[in-house]
């Protein structure tokens, strides 16, 4: 098995949603940066200038938006871990015979 897919297994959804998340903001910032650099160099002019101011605008509303979200998102991500903890440990408890019940319903 290659490294990656050994990690993907390990990190399973909450891996996947971090990761995805830090990309995402990775991006944002590598275009907000390009578009302020194109800006101060003054190589957008006319028309070009306009959209760019546009588009930074709406790059800066888009991580506002997405800023907002982010933890009611993380939120759901660690119940969703929560959950899975939990059903993991009760079946490792019945497993053990631990906890009174014989067959489990889990």
């Amino acid at each position: 098995m290659k490294l990656t897919q050994i990690m993907r297994k390990k990190s399973g959804v909450v891996g996947d949603l971090i990761s995805g998340t830090g990309g995402l903001i990775v991006g944002v910032i590598i275009v907000l940066v390009i578009i302020s650099t194109l800006m101060g160099a003054s190589l957008l002019s006319g028309t070009y200038d306009t959209t760019a101011v546009s588009m930074s605008q709406n790059f800066t509303n888009g991580i506002n938006n997405v800023s907002t979200k982010i933890p009611t998102i993380l939120l759901i991500g660690a119940v969703v871990l929560l959950f899975g903890v939990i059903v993991l440990l009760v079946r490792q408890s019945q497993a053990m015979g631990i906890g009174g019940s014989q067959g489990g319903s889990l």
